[in-house]
């Protein structure tokens, strides 16, 4: 039992070399957001169940990439898929090369869609546990039977009708990792059922690409240090990925392992040409209710304290972004996706303002610490005493 345990902690913290060579992504030119290394390039990921003000649509419009997240717009006009159209439009109007996707979980159903209403008359749309409920998500929410047909073409024809908007750049994927990791849902629907659904998943995400076309970017949350092969082989699927539950390690893994091996598959992504949206929570983790620790799937932290530990973490996780960054590499430091909750919604920290320049070279590595050269920069990463030092010139 003992060699055992080694032996999967081993496969955890060591991801197969070929893991790190899928194959980058075939893109349209014309089909990522602009990059530039002449400030920290800047991600936004939000939501806002009312109208966003002029103000706020200025500032978005500063962004080259944006994910408005579900619920947008739904309280003021009707529907997330209503609110998403008009805040793009809006954004696009005063910045045309910001590039705009539409979110949609791939598993986990939502309120607050248009599209809802149809599934009303579909039979089998959801999973349901051995004990009969569909509430599987946190014990609370629906989620998809991705093994079935007609559900996934529903989901399909959404994002598809969506997405033909020229307001609308692409897809955001969310929820893979509960679909992926093989012990999520699978006591309660059983492991031929969990098999049955990732397939199903499977056969979904190669649809999309077919029917999104060669101009349309997607996005997946897909990309996990949890996994041991660092979600490199399902990122093939895709254009990029969105990195959040950067330190929500799992199983007996120490944190800072866990962080190197996140590094490690940004990294690896990035330097084949992968973007990567690295959006991490600035208060303090908090644990997932009601999950097991292998399960834990989702990034919750703690409300935002304003005093000198928020100001060492965002240099913390400044610094991890620019040790992994490449070309169509984008920062995101929140604290939540709601708009009318957030303390740092609009507001712009200084280091964002400061000349980058482009890096020197790779991030060298000894032991836990890491550190990197840009044109106008140095970077200091310290995973042991979680701490970040950006020297600027």
């Amino acid at each position: 039992m003992k060699n055992k345990a080694i032996l999967a902690l081993a496969a955890l913290l060591l991801a197969p070399l070929a893991a790190l060579h899928a194959a980058a992504p075939s893109a349209s030119p014309n089909r990522f957001p602009s990059f530039s290394w002449e400030h920290v390039p800047r991600y936004m990921h939000i939501r806002k169940d009312t109208a966003f003000t002029a103000d706020e649509i200025r500032y978005l419009a500063s962004f080259p990439l944006v994910t408005f997240e579900k619920g947008t717009g739904a309280k003021d006009f009707g529907s997330t898929e209503e609110g998403t159209l008009i805040a793009a439009r809006a954004v696009k109007k005063i910045n045309p090369v910001t590039k705009v996707l539409y979110y949609r979980n791939v598993i986990v159903h939502y309120g607050g869609y248009a599209a809802n209403g149809a599934l009303t008359n579909t039979p089998g749309a959801f999973l349901l546990g051995r004990d009969g409920s569909d509430k599987l998500v946190r014990n609370r929410v629906q989620a998809y039977d991705l093994t079935n047909r007609t559900l996934r073409d529903w989901w399909l024809a959404n994002a598809k009708q969506v997405c033909a908007d020229p307001a609308i750049d692409g897809l955001f994927f969310d929820g893979n990792i509960k679909v992926l990791e093989p012990a999520y849902l699978r006591d309660e629907i059983g492991e031929k059922k969990k098999a049955a659904l990732v397939d199903g998943y499977t056969a979904m995400m190669t649809d999309a690409r077919r029917m999104l076309g060669p101009e349309k970017l997607m996005v997946a949350n897909v990309l996990r240090a949890r996994f041991p092969d660092l979600g490199m082989s399902r990122l093939r699927a895709f254009d990029g990925s969105y990195m959040e539950g950067f330190e929500t390690a799992v199983g007996n893994v120490p944190l800072k392992d866990y962080v190197a091996k996140g590094i490690a598959a940004f990294q690896g992504a990035a330097r084949q040409g992968f973007l990567i949206a690295f959006t991490a929570g600035l208060g303090e983790e908090e644990n997932e209710e009601g999950t097991k620790n292998r399960q834990r799937t989702d990034e919750i932290r703690k409300s935002l304290t304003r005093d000198e530990r928020a100001v060492r973490r965002f240099q913390y996780l400044l610094a991890i972004f620019l040790i992994c960054a490449e070309q169509h590499s984008y920062f995101c430091a929140h604290d939540g996706y709601d708009a009318k909750k957030s303390k740092v919604w609009m507001k712009h920290p200084s280091e964002f303002d400061r000349p980058l320049g482009a890096p020197k070279g790779l991030a060298v590595r000894d032991g836990y610490v890491y550190t990197r050269e840009f044109a106008r920069a140095s970077v200091r990463l310290d995973l042991e005493n979680q701490t970040g030092k950006i020297d600027w010139r």
